[in-house]
Protein backbone atom coordinates (compact mmCIF):
# COMPACT_ATOMS: atom_id res chain seq x y z
CA UNK A 1 0.00 0.00 0.00
CA UNK A 2 1.01 3.40 -1.00
CA UNK A 3 2.69 6.02 2.10
CA UNK A 4 0.99 9.09 0.50
CA UNK A 5 -2.46 10.58 1.56
CA UNK A 6 -5.04 9.62 -1.38
CA UNK A 7 -7.04 12.61 -2.09
CA UNK A 8 -10.47 12.72 -1.97
CA UNK A 9 -12.48 12.49 -5.68
CA UNK A 10 -15.42 14.83 -4.09
CA UNK A 11 -12.81 17.16 -3.11
CA UNK A 12 -11.20 17.32 -6.78
CA UNK A 13 -14.50 17.70 -8.49
CA UNK A 14 -15.51 20.44 -5.95
CA UNK A 15 -12.27 22.32 -7.02
CA UNK A 16 -12.61 21.65 -10.94
CA UNK A 17 -16.01 22.32 -10.91
CA UNK A 18 -15.42 25.47 -8.27
CA UNK A 19 -18.21 23.71 -6.26
CA UNK A 20 -18.79 25.06 -2.90
CA UNK A 21 -18.93 22.91 0.24
CA UNK A 22 -22.09 21.53 1.93
CA UNK A 23 -22.98 20.62 4.98
CA UNK A 24 -23.34 16.59 4.96
CA UNK A 25 -26.04 16.76 7.33
CA UNK A 26 -28.22 18.41 4.90
CA UNK A 27 -28.25 15.89 2.47
CA UNK A 28 -31.40 13.37 2.15
CA UNK A 29 -30.15 9.31 3.01
CA UNK A 30 -31.64 8.52 -0.55
CA UNK A 31 -28.82 11.06 -1.75
CA UNK A 32 -26.34 9.62 -0.04
CA UNK A 33 -27.02 6.34 -0.71
CA UNK A 34 -27.11 7.60 -4.67
CA UNK A 35 -23.34 8.82 -4.55
CA UNK A 36 -22.23 5.35 -1.92
CA UNK A 37 -24.17 3.10 -4.80
CA UNK A 38 -21.53 4.63 -7.85
CA UNK A 39 -18.81 4.84 -5.43
CA UNK A 40 -18.50 1.21 -4.05
CA UNK A 41 -19.41 -0.01 -7.66
CA UNK A 42 -16.19 1.86 -8.71
CA UNK A 43 -14.22 0.29 -6.08
CA UNK A 44 -15.20 -3.65 -6.80
CA UNK A 45 -15.18 -3.01 -10.41
CA UNK A 46 -11.75 -1.52 -9.66
CA UNK A 47 -10.43 -4.55 -8.02
CA UNK A 48 -11.71 -6.38 -9.95
CA UNK A 49 -10.28 -5.42 -13.47
CA UNK A 50 -6.70 -4.73 -11.04
CA UNK A 51 -6.90 -8.19 -10.64
CA UNK A 52 -6.29 -9.78 -14.15
CA UNK A 53 -7.87 -9.02 -17.62
CA UNK A 54 -10.92 -11.18 -18.09
CA UNK A 55 -13.73 -11.03 -20.48
CA UNK A 56 -16.22 -8.12 -19.80
CA UNK A 57 -19.17 -10.48 -19.25
CA UNK A 58 -17.47 -12.42 -16.47
CA UNK A 59 -16.57 -8.69 -14.99
CA UNK A 60 -19.57 -7.73 -14.89
CA UNK A 61 -21.45 -11.38 -13.57
CA UNK A 62 -18.51 -11.20 -10.49
CA UNK A 63 -19.18 -6.86 -9.80
CA UNK A 64 -22.81 -8.62 -9.85
CA UNK A 65 -22.14 -10.65 -6.66
CA UNK A 66 -20.16 -8.20 -5.10
CA UNK A 67 -23.17 -5.09 -5.54
CA UNK A 68 -26.30 -6.88 -5.42
CA UNK A 69 -28.59 -6.19 -2.43
CA UNK A 70 -28.47 -10.03 -0.55
CA UNK A 71 -24.61 -9.46 -0.85
CA UNK A 72 -24.67 -5.19 0.50
CA UNK A 73 -27.02 -6.95 3.56
CA UNK A 74 -24.11 -9.80 4.35
CA UNK A 75 -21.75 -7.01 4.26
CA UNK A 76 -23.42 -5.17 6.86
CA UNK A 77 -23.43 -7.73 8.76
CA UNK A 78 -19.60 -8.52 8.80
CA UNK A 79 -19.07 -4.63 9.31
CA UNK A 80 -22.06 -2.83 11.33
CA UNK A 81 -20.26 -4.47 14.60
CA UNK A 82 -17.74 -2.00 13.56
CA UNK A 83 -19.21 1.25 12.95
CA UNK A 84 -18.48 4.19 15.49
CA UNK A 85 -22.19 5.66 16.16
CA UNK A 86 -21.77 8.34 13.67
CA UNK A 87 -21.58 6.00 11.23
CA UNK A 88 -23.48 3.34 12.49
CA UNK A 89 -26.74 6.84 12.17
CA UNK A 90 -26.17 7.13 8.64
CA UNK A 91 -26.52 3.75 7.96
CA UNK A 92 -29.71 3.81 9.95
CA UNK A 93 -30.69 6.94 8.38
CA UNK A 94 -30.15 5.41 4.73
CA UNK A 95 -32.31 1.62 6.44
CA UNK A 96 -34.70 3.79 7.22
CA UNK A 97 -35.41 6.17 4.36
CA UNK A 98 -38.82 5.54 2.52
CA UNK A 99 -37.77 4.78 -1.28
CA UNK A 100 -40.09 5.18 -3.64
CA UNK A 101 -38.15 2.41 -5.72
CA UNK A 102 -37.78 -1.32 -5.13
CA UNK A 103 -34.73 -3.72 -6.63
CA UNK A 104 -36.04 -6.05 -8.78
CA UNK A 105 -34.33 -9.16 -7.29
CA UNK A 106 -34.08 -8.55 -3.72
CA UNK A 107 -36.61 -8.71 -0.67
CA UNK A 108 -37.61 -5.31 0.98
CA UNK A 109 -35.44 -5.90 4.03
CA UNK A 110 -32.17 -6.67 1.72
CA UNK A 111 -32.76 -3.76 -0.29
CA UNK A 112 -33.79 -1.07 2.86
CA UNK A 113 -30.40 -2.66 4.69
CA UNK A 114 -28.32 -2.15 1.06
CA UNK A 115 -30.14 1.29 1.36
CA UNK A 116 -28.27 2.09 4.60
CA UNK A 117 -24.47 0.63 3.35
CA UNK A 118 -25.02 2.71 0.27
CA UNK A 119 -26.09 5.73 2.59
CA UNK A 120 -22.83 4.96 4.72
CA UNK A 121 -20.44 4.55 1.52
CA UNK A 122 -21.92 7.67 0.52
CA UNK A 123 -21.08 9.57 3.51
CA UNK A 124 -17.71 8.09 4.25
CA UNK A 125 -16.75 9.89 0.27
CA UNK A 126 -18.28 13.31 0.89
CA UNK A 127 -16.51 13.73 4.04
CA UNK A 128 -13.29 12.75 2.57
CA UNK A 129 -12.97 9.79 4.93
CA UNK A 130 -11.59 7.79 2.19
CA UNK A 131 -9.17 5.25 4.53
CA UNK A 132 -12.34 4.77 6.93
CA UNK A 133 -14.16 3.67 3.53
CA UNK A 134 -12.05 1.32 2.35
CA UNK A 135 -11.21 -0.25 5.96
CA UNK A 136 -15.22 -1.04 6.15
CA UNK A 137 -15.43 -2.15 2.14
CA UNK A 138 -12.35 -4.13 2.65
CA UNK A 139 -13.48 -5.77 5.84
CA UNK A 140 -17.05 -6.63 3.62
CA UNK A 141 -15.38 -8.01 0.57
CA UNK A 142 -13.51 -10.16 2.59
CA UNK A 143 -15.91 -11.45 4.43
CA UNK A 144 -18.48 -12.36 1.23
CA UNK A 145 -14.83 -13.96 -0.21
CA UNK A 146 -14.37 -16.13 2.84
CA UNK A 147 -18.39 -17.29 2.83
CA UNK A 148 -18.04 -18.26 -1.06
CA UNK A 149 -15.26 -20.62 -0.15
CA UNK A 150 -16.47 -21.90 3.09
Amino acid sequence: MREEAYPSIADMVRDVYALPEKDIRTYSPLTLAYIGDSIYDLIIRTMLVERGNSQVNRLHRRASAFVRAAAQREIMQAIEPMLTEEEHGYYKRGRNAKSFTTAKNASIVEYRVATGFEALIGFLYLTGRTERMFELVKAGTDYLLQEEKG
